[in-house]
């Protein structure tokens, strides 16, 4: 059950604020090697979940304001954007996707 505390609506002191994001966040990992590297196929499996514990713990570290962790959220958008991108590629070409 998630916490009833709502967010803060002040912002974080310079000194906790996360560095933004690095560019290897944008970036999905090899989803071939995601999926074989599991015991079992699943549609849970995900490249970019790097970016998406990332962008959770700036949540965590700004006490839920959404507004400081944008940059997150880019980073995470454009790894799954780009992951997408490349199976349906991958499906045109007819190539395996898992």
């Amino acid at each position: 059950m998630a916490s009833q505390v709502p967010p803060s609506k002040n912002p974080t002191p310079l000194a906790d604020r996360p560095l933004p994001p690095s560019a290897a966040l944008s970036e999905p990992a090899d989803y071939k090697n995601t999926f074989r590297g599991r015991m079992a196929a699943s549609k849970y499996a995900d490249p970019c979940e790097a970016a998406s514990k990332a962008s959770l713990a700036c949540l965590e570290r700004t006490h839920y304001n959404r507004d400081e962790c944008l940059d997150f959220f880019a980073a995470y958008r454009e790894c799954k954007g780009k992951w997408i991108a490349q199976r349906k590629e991958d499906a045109r070409k007819g190539r395996d996707t898992v």
